[in-house]
């Protein structure tokens, strides 16, 4: 099954500016759903073009890396890549056969791409050769003569109109549209002035191709507070509010430009208390970075998220029902079910997706569950794809993921551990801290040993482990003196030849 419905109610949008970064909140009857976090340095990619130069093609992916001018290669695939360059070179024979990568694109060839997905992790940015621009009701398609409707607009009259629409104004600006699901209802002239916003836009970057040599940006998309008037802002939104003088004068001035309709709707938070206080949002979000997610009931939900897949696994903790079993498993699972899919937008989780449910042995009760979590994602903006429950009772399922998740964007593996999430016990570290003396005696003549470690360690060599060491000592015939350092983690520790 797919989850594309966009469907949202009694919204509110919070936007937190400061110097450095601005967060916007969304937030439904009152509750968080989802956070989204822009910082100057490290902005999302999405939509920016480049001038970047093939480093490496790979026949075996059908894929090249494309330098654009970031720390990793942009990844381009064959699939992405269109008939002729905007630079004015082909890309492709012209013939009835699927071409292949070298026969595309080669090393050292500048080339114009768009990121259609930020870099994640170790995964550089993906780009494309097919550039589009969206607007407040259309996306712009540069390189094709494509007059399409989103399927999300679903009576079959107001589609027939906005073709009509589009197909009429096409002829003037040229270039494919694709009417965005905001455009249910527009006006003609609303739509027409859209088109002529993005022809005006894409003339600028044509010019601005023609202009730069070597590895450039073209094209920069929008910062996060305007990208959200333009691309969440819609009827069931009631109100923007933005605690920036300076943002909400921009957001005014871009909104009777686009969206005439939502200026009443945008306020400036001049409120003493911070305006992510009003909701909660800052404690919402430190409970969005924690493994463990409390469920009403009293059952909890346990997210791990790794480089290869995110796992969520249902306890039912300390609910134990009124009547049987097998009901408070059902109503643990169904609780869940709501649970998962705001979890999976708060902390915008993506890729793999394995569910883990209590073990329900009803079939009827396994199907509800799964109609629930389907219904609750409805309202999930990435496109999802849920599998039946496995043969080992886990559900499967995909999010489209095309930014980095909230754990990833604020938080950083742990110095100690390294990302394990364990570290070695104070016990290990002094049975190879023996070790390690043995090692060093063996090898050098030394006088005497000292060894530096966290302060846990030296007490336990100095108390549990002190006739250990003795007869260590006794035994390498070279006495052996402890320091604890405060700045030592757990783990760490450094034998001296003295």
């Amino acid at each position: 099954m797919t989850i594309t419905d966009n469907r949202r109610f009694n919204e509110e949008i919070l936007i937190n500016v400061t110097p450095r970064e601005t967060r916007v909140a969304v937030v439904e009857n009152g509750v968080l759903q989802e956070i989204f976090v822009e910082r100057e340095r490290k902005r999302g990619l999405v939509g920016n073009i480049y001038k970047g130069r093939v480093c490496r093609v790979l026949p075996g992916m059908e894929a090249a890396f494309i330098n654009i001018g970031l720390e990793r290669a942009a990844f381009l695939h064959v699939s992405d890549i269109r008939g002729r360059d905007f630079s004015g070179s082909d890309l492709i024979h012209q013939d009835d056969r699927l071409a292949q990568i070298t026969e595309l694109v080669r090393e050292g060839q500048e080339i114009i791409v768009q990121v259609i997905k930020d870099p994640i992790g170790t995964k550089g940015a993906r780009v494309t050769t097919h550039i589009t621009l969206p607007s407040r009701f259309l996306v712009f398609l540069a390189d094709s003569q494509v007059e399409g409707v989103s399927i999300k607009i679903e009576d079959e009259a107001e589609r027939q109109r906005l073709k009509e629409v589009i197909s009429t104004f096409r002829a003037e600006f040229g270039g494919g549209y694709i009417v965005r699901t905001a455009a249910e209802g527009a006006e003609a002239w609303a739509l027409r002035a859209d088109m002529q916003f993005l022809h005006r836009l894409w003339e600028s970057i044509r010019e601005r191709i023609k202009e730069v040599r070597g590895i450039e940006t073209i094209y920069e998309d929008l910062p996060l507070a305007l990208r959200t008037l333009r691309d969440f802002v819609d009827a069931n939104v009631e109100k923007v509010r933005v605690d920036s003088w300076e943002t909400y004068e921009r957001l005014l001035r871009f909104a009777e430009k686009f969206i005439p309709e939502m200026s009443p709707h945008i306020e400036h938070y001049s409120g003493e208390r911070p305006i992510f206080d009003l909701y909660g949002i800052e404690d919402e979000i430190q409970r969005a970075l924690s493994k463990k997610v409390p469920l009403k009931s009293g059952g909890y939900l346990i997210v791990d998220q790794t480089e290869a897949m995110t796992t969520i696994d249902v306890n039912t903790g300390a609910y134990v029902g009124h009547r049987n079993l097998e009901e408070t498993i059902f109503k643990t699972n169904l609780e869940a079910a709501q649970a998962i899919a705001r979890q999976l937008c708060l902390r915008n989780l993506g890729g793999i997706i394995i569910l883990d449910f209590i073990d329900m042995s009803n079939a009827e009760h396994q199907q509800a569950v799964l109609k629930a979590l389907e219904r609750h994602l409805e309202k999930d903006r990435a496109k999802s794809h849920i599998c039946e429950v496995s043969a080992l009772g886990l559900v499967e399922m995909t999010r489209k993921r095309i930014r980095e998740s909230l754990e990833h964007i604020l938080c950083e593996p742990c110095p100690q551990c390294n990302g394990r999430g364990t570290v070695k016990t104070v016990e290990t570290i002094c049975y190879e801290i023996f070790r390690e003396l043995l090692r060093e005696a063996r090898q050098y003549e030394a006088r005497k040993f000292l060894v530096l470690a966290s302060q846990d360690v030296v007490d336990m060599m100095l108390d549990e482990e002190s006739t250990s060491v003795a007869e260590l000592e006794a035994f390498i015939g070279v006495p052996i003196k402890f320091q604890a350092e405060a700045l030592y983690t757990q783990e760490q520790y450094d034998v001296v030849l003295m």
